[in-house]
Formats: C-alpha cells, sequence, structure tokens
C-alpha cells in the first residue's frame, strides 16, 4: 500500500505531549492559508507576557475539529502559550464564524489561526488584523488573500485524487460514480472536489461521474443527496465523500437504500462511523488527514511568526489512505481520530 506524505516523525513526538493546554477555555465554542512572510515585529508579545492565540476553526461538531483542536492545545502547552479554539456549529454558518474572527480581533490576541468557511467573505475582517500588525496563520482551508504568513494543510487536492485512484481500482474503470461535497466555498472543498474529478477524467476515462452535489457537511442532507443519487441512477457503482460529515452522510444514505456493501463508498476523513463502517465492509475506505499534526502545526507556525521567523507559504501537514487491510498498521493508527 503506497504510502503518502505524512509527517510521523512529528506524529510520535505529539503522543508524548501534554493533553491540554493552560491557556483559557474558549469563549464561544458551539455545542461542545496564504503566503510566506515574517511576522510584524510589533506584534510580539511583551517581555515576560504568555503569549495568547486565537484559533477560529470551521466547527466543531466532526471529530477531525476535536482532533484538530487536542493537537492545537499539545502544542500550546508545549510552547507555553495560551490558545482559544472555537468554530461555528455547522460548517454552513460563515456569518457565524466571521463574528467570531471579529470577537477574537477584540480580545487583542498576539496571533490568530484561522480556517475559513469562505475563502473570499473574511476579507475585510483580516485586513483589519493585518491593520493591527497580528500575524494570521491558516489551517486547513487558505483564503484568497496574501495576509495569512503560511497555510498549515492537507495537499487536498493530491489527497482527492488518491481517494479517485482507489475508486478507480474499486469499480474496475467503469461505471457511474457520485460525488458528494462539503461545500464550494471553502479552498478544502473546491480542491477535494477538483482533484478528484481531475483523477477520475484524466486516468479514469470509462467511468461517468455525475453532477457534483453539495451537502454543505450535514450528514442528513448529504444522506438524501446520496438517496437520490441512487434513486436517479440504479446503475451507479460509486459515491466519494469529500469530507467526514458527507461520507457518513453517504453511508446512511445507502444504507437507507439497503444497498450496503454493494455501493463502493470512499470517504475523506477517519472519524468513529467511517472507521467502524471500514471495519464492516460498508465503506471501501478513505483518506486520512493528520488533523493533530495540523493543529500542532499552527500553533507552531504562530509561535514561530510571533519571533519573527520567516514561514514557508505552506505547510503540509500530510494524508494516508486506509482501508481494512492497513488500518490496524501503526503508522495508520496514529492519525486516525476515533
Amino acid at each position: 500500500m503506497r504510502k503518502i506524505q505524512i509527517g510521523l516523525a512529528a506524529v510520535a513526538a505529539l503522543g508524548m505531549a501534554l493533553a491540554g493546554c493552560s491557556g483559557p477555555a474558549p469563549s464561544a465554542a458551539p455545542a461542545p492559508a496564504g503566503s510566506s512572510g515574517a511576522a510584524p515585529a510589533s506584534s510580539a508579545p511583551a517581555p515576560g507576557a504568555k503569549p495568547y492565540i486565537a484559533i477560529i476553526s470551521k466547527g466543531f461538531q466532526h471529530q477531525f475539529w476535536q482532533a484538530v483542536k487536542l493537537g492545537a492545545e499539545q502544542e500550546a502547552a508545549k510552547d507555553n502559550v495560551d490558545i482559544t479554539f472555537e468554530g461555528p456549529a455547522t460548517e454552513a454558518d460563515v456569518e457565524d464564524q466571521l463574528n467570531m474572527l471579529t470577537a477574537a480581533l477584540a480580545k487583542k490576541p498576539a496571533a490568530i489561526g484561522f480556517a475559513a468557511l469562505d475563502s473570499k467573505a473574511a476579507g475585510p475582517t483580516l485586513d483589519q488584523i493585518k491593520a493591527q500588525n497580528i500575524p494570521v496563520i491558516a489551517f486547513d482551508s487558505g483564503v484568497d488573500s496574501d495576509i495569512p504568513l503560511t497555510t498549515v494543510a492537507t495537499d487536498n487536492k493530491a489527497a482527492a485524487a488518491e481517494a479517485g485512484k482507489h475508486m478507480c481500482d474499486l469499480i474496475g474503470g467503469s461505471g457511474k460514480v457520485g460525488v458528494i461535497v462539503h461545500d464550494q466555498t471553502s479552498i478544502t472543498g473546491k480542491d477535494r472536489r477538483d482533484g478528484f474529478l481531475d483523477y477520475m477524467k484524466t486516468n479514469c476515462t470509462g467511468a461517468t461521474v455525475l453532477e457534483v452535489q453539495y451537502g454543505g457537511g450535514d450528514q442528513a442532507k448529504s444522506a438524501d443527496i446520496a438517496k437520490g443519487m441512487i434513486e436517479g441512477n440504479k446503475d451507479i457503482k460509486g459515491i466519494f465523500g469529500a469530507n467526514e460529515g458527507s461520507a457518513v452522510g453517504a453511508l446512511k444514505g445507502i444504507e437507507e437504500k439497503g444497498m450496503a456493501g454493494k455501493i463502493v463508498l470512499i470517504g475523506f476523513d477517519s472519524g468513529k462511523a467511517q472507521l467502524d463502517a471500514i471495519t464492516a465492509g460498508t465503506m471501501a475506505g478513505a483518506v486520512t488527514q493528520d488533523p493533530i499534526g495540523m493543529g500542532a502545526g499552527t500553533v507552531a507556525a504562530a509561535v514561530k511568526a510571533l519571533k519573527g521567523e520567516t514561514l514557508p507559504k505552506s505547510i503540509p501537514s500530510g494524508f494516508m489512505w486506509f482501508d481494512k487491510t492497513n488500518m490496524d498498521k501503526p503508522e495508520i493508527k496514529a492519525v486516525l481520530y476515533q
């Protein structure tokens, strides 16, 4: 099984780190990436002060984001900084996320980590952050701006192409394939969509990919989309869900139509529901990111920025394909987040 770019040494080191952060609790936690550069010197904390880093994620409802939070807390403890980690109730709540970003700015943090739901909408707020000389680290999903000093993220196009490769193999190179994506506004949504489609178009010419459907990362909506795909295409052979909510929702839709194990389902991320489905044989496999490494990398980049260090344009956080044949291997288990 081909192993894809992953910082295993970093993951192992993280596993030894403390599992919590001494920072303040998130001020608004619901139920519960850019160009290179150095941080402005004026954003460095005062001598003796403990830097505070505000982290705004895309959500908090999926296990993926809880794992990102864990990695951020571990790195914060190691680097002796305070953090808050919050996100909107769903990944469709763009306005709520922007309100969180504005509220975080009002707390005058030393740095901000931001995973944009809408790559364009945050522009005005990012301008305000830049005016206050606060360094921004993008993570998971970049923005249409050069304000973030770096982006800590999965190479989503390459990861989705890996999903496409396995889909093509598993359907025998032909047949109808459905695609359910969480959104068409974030860079992750667009890159995973395009990475999968590009691979299938170039390398799986015997397959027919149906029109992409968007479920907002919501399981119920994604389940309805999957059922609609099956009802409208009785001969459908595969479905790709581009994030945890999309994949788990697709699984529910397939099960409700009595097609579990008969349609090749490939997911993205690795929450418990997907791991259970892969073990049971109702999901063929998935591409997992390294969310703990992503959270840790975001905090580490922010700390480097506060020290005035120049950051690369992007910091890959890695990904790997897993299925029933390899999910118990140590290098895979290290990046699963059940």
